[in-house]
């Protein structure tokens, strides 16, 4: 009786292995895109940004902080992703096709004094890293992140003063720190620069007058910013340099508010743009979990605003980077894979490359956008991986 009843447990579990197998549906990575065809430039900026083909963030890692910031400082690369990076990690980036790192830093838990010193040996280990990629022969973006701060960087006439000896401070001591790189590493000035806590944090309104004195401040922020790199000389003088408009968004930096910093070297200025569009779908909980390449509205939000930023500066032969964009886990990873796959083609046919913003977040109810599992040096969905490889890529248009 004992053997009947394990026989039939047996094929009761065969049975809904089958069934299961049967039900799980395959993830499909469309093998075509179709998009418009766009002029992009064969300027010497636009050929040096087309070798960018596909960016990766090591998000949560330095850029996190501690308001009260206390204990020992170089915890803090671990304190939001539980894990400190390695040269395998970046290796294994690499060995999936991802050429180029966006290193996000939170300077301002690292300095001290009036004159905003950055601690060495978070200096030390900041270059730790960027050797890395350097060494493996990838781009390297590296940047202010979280420092929008009313006591270091805050964009408006009342804190003016403050916020340019704070980045003219941090960016004197980067740029001489690393001034021997190449140009494979670029820096960019400041994350997201915005009125935090305000209405109009989020939301830049060109009629708005916080806004206008917002997007005025910042102009002269970067100007800050390109002065004192170059100033710094070595590889500094014509290092290619990214610089966002208000809160980086696309909005921020195709208004005429905006300007681009005049500087010493002609083709070597970058614009820096985020973009989780649509936002219902890449950023919103709930949101909606679904992505419809063919839907209106999906379709009109993710061109549009490509559009914009490939008329206002990449036809003109101005860089443009995404950043930062992705979409979070919501358990709908075909929906993702065809977001991705839609979303680099068409910034690819705008000649312009594309950073997935990676926070090592995979599980519970935050912003999940991990993509590499850091630990294992894997990537449990390679299906985001192989559609940003299969669709990246920007040609340029013949001289």
């Amino acid at each position: 009786m004992r053997k009947v009843i394990c026989l039939i447990t047996a094929l009761l579990l065969m049975v809904i292995t089958v069934i299961s197998l049967a039900t799980e549906k395959e993830i499909v990575i469309p093998a075509t895109i179709d998009t418009l065809s766009f002029d992009i430039p064969n300027n010497e900026a636009m050929q040096f940004v087309s070798q960018i083909k596909v960016g990766w963030n090591l998000g949560n890692t330095f850029d996190a902080h501690r308001d009260d910031n206390v204990g020992d400082e170089m915890t803090i690369e671990k304190y939001w992703c539980g894990i400190y990076t390695t040269p395998e990690m970046i290796q294994a980036l690499k060995d999936a096709g991802f050429n180029a790192v966006r290193i996000p830093v939170s300077w301002h838990n690292h300095v001290s004094g009036e004159d905003f010193t950055i601690s060495t040996q978070w200096l030390n280990r900041v270059q730790e890293v960027v050797d890395y990629a350097i060494d493996r022969d990838m781009f390297v973006i590296l940047n202010a992140h979280h420092d929008t701060h009313v006591d270091y960087f805050y964009p408006d006439s009342e804190h003016f003063e403050q916020s340019c000896r704070y980045i003219t401070s941090i960016w004197q001591q980067i740029a001489e720190r690393f001034k021997d790189y190449d140009n494979k590493l670029i820096f960019e000035s400041i994350n997201e620069p915005r009125l935090v806590g305000t209405g109009v944090e989020w939301n830049f309104n060109a009629a708005n007058d916080l806004c206008k004195d917002a997007a005025d401040c910042l102009n002269r922020h970067n100007q800050s910013f390109v002065n004192t790199v170059r100033a710094t000389g070595g590889n500094n003088a014509d290092r290619f340099l990214m610089v966002p408009g208000y809160s980086a968004s696309p909005n921020g930096c195709t208004t005429d508010l905006f300007t681009l910093p005049t500087d010493t070297v002609e083709n070597r200025m970058i614009v820096s743009v985020h973009a989780y569009t649509p936002y219902n779908f890449a950023l919103q909980m709930p949101g909606i979990k679904n992505f419809d390449a063919e839907a209106q509205t999906q379709f009109s939000e993710i061109c549009s605003f490509m559009n914009l930023l490939h008329s206002r500066y990449v036809s003109k032969g101005i860089p443009v980077i995404i950043g930062e964009f992705g979409a979070l886990s919501k358990d709908n990873l075909q929906s993702r894979v065809d977001f991705t796959a839609y979303y680099v083609a068409n910034a690819a046919a705008r000649g312009i490359p594309c950073f997935w913003w990676d926070n090592h977040c995979f599980s519970g109810s935050g912003e999940r956008f991990g993509l590499l599992n850091r630990a294992e040096c894997t990537f449990p969905y390679p299906e985001i991986v192989e559609a940003l490889m299969m669709h990246s890529g920007i040609t340029l248009s013949a001289e």
